[in-house]
């Protein structure tokens, strides 16, 4: 096979036209050609950190939508599924990974459960998480979240990352807002990327002591506009990433989006593409073509350097992508799972408290953190409810391993004014997490999710809606189109409900993540993310 087209040589830093040759996968030869050429030519994408599970979407679906955008490869932490299925969740990945031509590399996580204040379906010590370095298919330590451990020097963690060195593979971070001598810490125990920060400050900091950043824009997290005037201080060590992506979002697109926004910006053509094609390819030692000779032929042809539009996206020399149609074909799946809780009655949902002053987890738009807030709410027969005018709902989260009283707080800027939605997608343990304006639907829509062993659901007096996730209660077997309308719908529904956030679902997701400051919940209560410790609800 050949390609004749406009190279863009990021190692070199030059375009000129080239006609390259392809044998066996392999690139056998590019030489330079005297011809006017319209289209180019240049590595593909890699997304430096992603879950894939937050797709929704098995890896062999996620990757035909996601070389319609030019990427050919991702650094995959299978941390959602290993906390509920353990070794097991990351062998299943893997194993359907391998079912069509796309490059995932697997990590091994590093904190299953993700902290020791929520209840998980599994547990990865470090003699499990030595095991799977010496597996061919695990390419690094996934993101090290309980960054507390590291700082302290505790055995246990230390002998995780330690595991890693000794395989001569990275150590990804994960230290959202953790400055001075704490980060300096983390760091010298051999922590090399961080894909948390959340401000320029942040990011520039970890850069002068040598940690790779690697910019996110997900579904819920959007931190591209506050870091990427990093890129032209540090060209050499950002990457792109989009951690967690919702369905719809990826049919939109993926890396290419990065790159076409930063172009826009005027940042320079080779430093963005050195950060979406080349550094994860160095960092993490992956076997991914970067468009050179004897290299496995990984690379995209784009309609121009204006408009950046993938065209044909390669694999091992093999066309997966054409004119926005993907060529990969999937095939039977099997589903995993692991769900044992019976349904709530809306009186296990009330909390009585002697005072009506309470701690609230106030939520940011299009951010993980949270920040607390502190402020009075009706009581009425003795329990403590919602404050539409403030704002201020019930949050739930139920444990899915076992039966246990349902965790209870309240939440800020939701805006829900009726009804409730919930979701097994609840990072790390995925529990059920539900926000709500009444018992009755808050009720409702955990059912919904123990009824159909997972998903994410709405309910609002008669009327009930859920999308079923069969594959470990966070995964369906279904197609990327199909997923995103059936999410769009209960998107809109929940819009439709009052909620002022962009993403209710991702959001949502994100609030019984404890590793993420300040205030969250788990399933067995309200945590403060700043203490790494349990607080009580009443202020």
């Amino acid at each position: 096979m050949t390609v004749k087209a406009n190279y863009i040589d990021i190692l070199n830093r030059s375009i000129f036209p080239v006609e390259i040759f392809v044998e066996n996968g392999k690139i056998t030869a590019i030489n330079p050609i005297n011809e006017r050429l319209r289209t180019y030519v240049l590595p593909g994408f890699i997304d430096a950190h992603i879950h894939i599970e937050s797709s929704m979407l098995l890896p062999s679906e996620f990757a035909k939508v996601a070389v319609l955008h030019g990427t050919v490869a991702t650094v995959s932490d299978p941390h959602e599924i290993a906390n509920i299925m353990g070794v097991e969740g990351i062998n299943y990945m893997i194993e359907n990974s391998k079912t069509v031509p796309f490059h995932f590399f697997f990590g091994a996580p590093s904190c299953v459960p993700a902290t020791c204040f929520e209840t998980a379906g599994a547990e990865l010590d470090s003699h499990d998480v030595g095991h799977l370095m010496q597996n061919p298919d695990i390419w690094y330590l996934a993101e090290v979240m309980n960054y507390p451990a590291v700082i302290a020097r505790e055995p246990e963690m230390m002998a995780k990352i330690n595991a890693a060195h000794q395989c001569g593979k990275p150590v990804d971070g994960h230290a959202p807002g953790i400055r001075g001598k704490q980060i300096a810490d983390y760091i010298n125990a051999g922590i090399s990327t961080d894909h948390e920060c959340f401000t320029f400050e942040e990011g520039q900091e970890k850069l002068n002591l040598g940690m790779k950043v690697i910019i996110r824009e997900g579904s819920a997290a959007k931190n591209f506009e506050a870091l990427i005037p990093l890129l032209n201080l540090y060209p050499q060590q950002i990457m792109f990433c989009s951690d967690d992506k919702h369905p719809d979002d990826l049919l939109d697109g993926h890396i290419n989006l990065l790159v076409k926004r930063a172009l826009s910006l005027g940042y320079n053509l080779f430093d963005i593409l050195f950060a979406a094609c080349i550094l994860p390819v160095k960092h993490y030692n992956l076997p991914v073509g970067l468009l050179q000779k004897n290299d496995s032929a990984d690379f995209i042809i784009i309609d121009s350097l204006e408009n950046f539009n993938i065209i044909e996206t390669y694999i091992k020399g093999v066309c997966v992508a054409q004119n926005q149609q993907s060529l990969i074909q999937t095939n039977s799946f099997r589903a995993i799972n692991k769900f044992n809780c019976n349904p709530v009655r809306p009186q296990q949902l009330e909390l009585k408290l002697s005072n009506s002053k309470v701690k609230i987890i106030e939520v940011h738009n299009r951010q993980l953190i949270t920040t607390t807030a502190i402020d009075h709410l009706p009581i009425k027969n003795g329990v403590l409810c919602s404050d539409l005018e403030k704002d201020i709902l019930k949050i739930v989260v139920v444990n899915r391993y076992f039966n246990a009283p349902p965790s209870i707080a309240f939440i800020k800027n939701f805006g829900l004014k009726k009804g409730a939605i919930a979701s097994c997608i609840a990072h790390d343990s995925h529990n059920i997490v539900a926000v709500g304006v009444m018992d009755e639907d808050l009720s409702k829509a955990i059912n919904l999710i123990i009824s159909h062993q997972g998903g994410i659901s709405l309910a609002e007096g008669d009327t009930e809606q859920v999308l079923p996730l069969p594959v470990a209660g966070i995964m369906s077997n279904k197609s990327a189109v199909e997923i995103a309308q059936a999410y769009q719908k209960i998107h809109q529904q929940a819009k439709g409900l009052g909620c002022t956030l962009d993403a209710p679902f991702m959001s949502l997701s994100f609030m019984a993540l404890l590793v993420i400051p300040s205030l969250k919940i788990s399933d067995k209560g309200l945590f403060d993310g700043t203490t790494f410790s349990f607080t009580s609800v009443q202020a």
